[in-house]
């Protein structure tokens, strides 16, 4: 069974990554890890669901499945499988990313609320409803959410018209 991963543990896995890097990496991480680490809401999770860049996938593999083992963490305890929502993001999310970590070669940047919001509406699992009722109470903006899924919803991008479903009963469950 794995376990789930508190901040600490997370940073102290990002700390090994960074110490056995030899060149700048930047990893852009959403789901219950920036959630967790990018806006202190306390959450069960296992991973980190993060896109490296300034490195392959598989070359930063070798070394986050060494870190599992030295930890006793999952093997996938650092992953990419978010990424398949990367392309709902506005193109300006890059402005709200938070720096959660810097290390001498890493540097670890969370997705803003706004933007999680966005891909907890397009993955609407069970468990984002509570991850979306979060991201409601701690400020993201409601508006700027709709405005973006609509935006895509009228390109025809798949999934706009669940996520907007999705958005609009988390907003009816905070009651607003």
């Amino acid at each position: 069974m794995e376990k789930n991963l508190t901040a600490l543990q997370m940073k102290e896995a990002l700390t090994r990554l960074d110490e056995l890097l030899s060149s700048e990496v930047t990893l852009m991480i959403g789901g219950g890890g920036a959630m967790l680490l990018a806006h202190g809401f306390p959450l069960a999770t296992t991973d980190i669901d993060g896109i490296p860049k300034g490195i392959e996938v598989g070359a930063l593999d070798v070394w986050v499945k060494q870190i599992a083992q030295e930890n006793g963490l999952s093997p996938d305890w650092l992953n990419p499988y978010f990424s398949t929502f990367t392309h709902t993001l506005p193109a300006d999310y890059g402005d709200r990313l938070v720096n959660v970590f810097s290390g001498g070669h890493l540097r670890v940047e969370a997705l803003g609320k706004e933007d999680l919001l966005i891909m907890k509406c397009f993955a609407h699992r069970l468990k984002d409803v509570g991850h979306g009722r979060a991201l409601i109470r701690l400020g993201a903006d409601r508006k700027r959410v709709e405005n973006h899924i609509e935006a895509l919803q009228k390109k025809g991008i798949p999934g706009a018209d669940k996520a907007l479903e999705f958005l609009d009963e988390l907003l009816d469950l905070e009651g607003v």
